[in-house]
């Protein structure tokens, strides 16, 4: 069992070395939940969401907490991430391991023309 130190502590590592580095690129963000899975393209210059998707919207809404509903939620956002003018992004997993979910979202993401 991971503790809840360690989770905060990955969760740090993972912002700070977006942040030595994202001057010219948008964040892609990802949050988990035990029933959906969110995502935001963010500018973090300006604090602005630039592109959303979820598990929650009716498109995907019907596949529920798994790495199907997680894949198209991935496709989604890359989609509305392009047609909002982003092209790169740095991806932010957050406190999340990149596997399952996670990697479906942004794997799929890559897919639909999205570059980390």
């Amino acid at each position: 069992m991971v503790s809840r130190v360690e989770i905060k502590k990955r969760k740090v590592r993972v912002r700070n070395k977006l942040k030595k580095s994202s001057s010219d690129r948008m964040r892609l963000s990802v949050f988990r939940s035990s029933k959906h899975i969110y995502a935001q393209v963010i500018d973090d210059n300006t604090g602005i969401t630039l592109a959303s998707a979820s598990s929650l919207e009716k498109s995907s809404s019907s596949l529920g907490s798994n790495v199907e509903s997680a894949s198209k939620v991935g496709s989604d956002i890359a989609k509305k991430a392009i047609k909002a003018g982003v092209s790169e992004v740095y991806f932010d997993r957050g406190s999340y391991k990149y596997h399952g979910r996670v990697k479906a979202l942004a794997d799929n993401a890559r897919e639909a023309g999205l570059k980390f």
